[in-house]
């Protein structure tokens, strides 16, 4: 009803319109849209100096810093984080993956019947000679003396994998979670490369971390 008042209001008014002037048309029109709509906003409600309205979603008590990332700068460019200032200390970590073989490939390496060799104890090599060579393939990461390397593999006849544990240690300015990371990547690879001729379906999985010690952030487990 408010609609169709409004358009006969305005029909009569178009009509009105035609027998005055351009100017007292455009005055008497203003009037009539605040009549119907209520003045409009003062300027200064519009002026572009206004502060703008910003919403905070930050929780009510929260006093932790903004996540922020080490390898990039205030400019949005990468680099690689200068460890002067740091203390020394022992830092360890521990990464693991998974390598699924399926039925077949799991027995032919359970039996080492793999025709390049012992599929676990190349990849076991080729996990620590990697994790020695991660500053050299990640390019940001800092070349860092290991104090040691360990790379398990053992065989999951439940799911037919080798399940791939690897450690790296030092004592220095900064963590080895790349280091350990790496050489349990790098054994999971030579186990795929190993076997690819008697399948090309293996998979590598579920490289993470699961745990480390020492530096500012302390201790962190998985579990």
């Amino acid at each position: 009803m408010f609609l169709r008042s409004v358009k006969s209001h305005h029909y009569i008014r178009r009509c009105f319109f035609s027998s005055i002037s351009h100017d007292a048309a455009i005055t008497e029109l203003n009037k009539e849209m605040e009549s119907i709509f209520g003045s409009p906003p003062s300027s200064s409600a519009l002026s572009s100096n206004a502060p703008p309205q910003v919403s905070t979603f930050a929780s009510a008590g929260s006093k932790e810093d903004p996540v922020s990332l080490s390898h990039v700068d205030s400019s949005g460019h990468a680099k690689m984080v200068d460890v002067s200032a740091k203390e020394e200390s022992t830092r360890v970590a521990v990464a693991s993956c998974r390598v699924l073989l399926g039925q077949k490939v799991f027995q032919l390496v359970a039996s080492n019947q793999i025709a390049k060799g012992d599929v676990l104890t190349v990849a076991k090599i080729a996990g620590i000679t990697g994790a020695k060579q991660t500053g050299n393939l990640i390019p940001l990461c800092h070349n860092i003396g290991l104090a040691h390397v360990r790379v398990d593999l053992k065989l999951n006849e439940k799911d037919h994998s080798v399940e791939i544990e690897g450690e790296a240690a030092t004592a220095g300015k900064t963590g080895v979670e790349m280091e350990a990371m790496t050489a349990v990547t790098i054994a999971g690879l030579t186990v795929y490369d190993m076997c690819k001729a008697a399948s090309k379906e293996i998979c590598v999985t579920d490289v993470r971390l699961e745990r480390k010690a020492g530096g500012k952030s302390g201790y962190w487990s998985r579990e």
